[in-house]
């Protein structure tokens, strides 16, 4: 077995993690609140739902949205549109061909 990283070391010793621990709260999540970081938008708020997949047993789709008319749906509208850009400037290889 490999020796422990500094991350798990480290995780003991934080207060918030002792806190979250002790609550024993593992049960699962399909919806809620998540908060990310992106390096060219800054924060993002986002609502989360997790969908079972009927045909394949054990696989969710997560969807995740913005509350309309927030700095995080500004920030998701930015990075779609950098995204579509790219994709218009170098389609994929995996698009199917007309």
């Amino acid at each position: 077995m490999p020796p422990p990283t500094k991350r798990q070391t480290d995780c003991p010793r934080s207060d918030a993690f002792r806190t979250r621990w002790g609550a024993h709260n593992v049960r699962h999540h399909g919806t809620g609140t998540k908060r990310f970081h992106h390096h060219a938008v800054g924060d993002l708020t986002l609502a989360y739902e997790g969908l079972e997949m009927a045909a394949e047993p054990g696989l969710t789709l997560t969807i995740y949205t913005a509350e309309p008319g927030s700095v995080s749906e500004e920030g998701l509208r930015l990075l779609s549109s950098w995204a579509a850009r790219a994709e218009t400037e170098h389609p994929s290889s995996h698009q199917a061909a007309d």
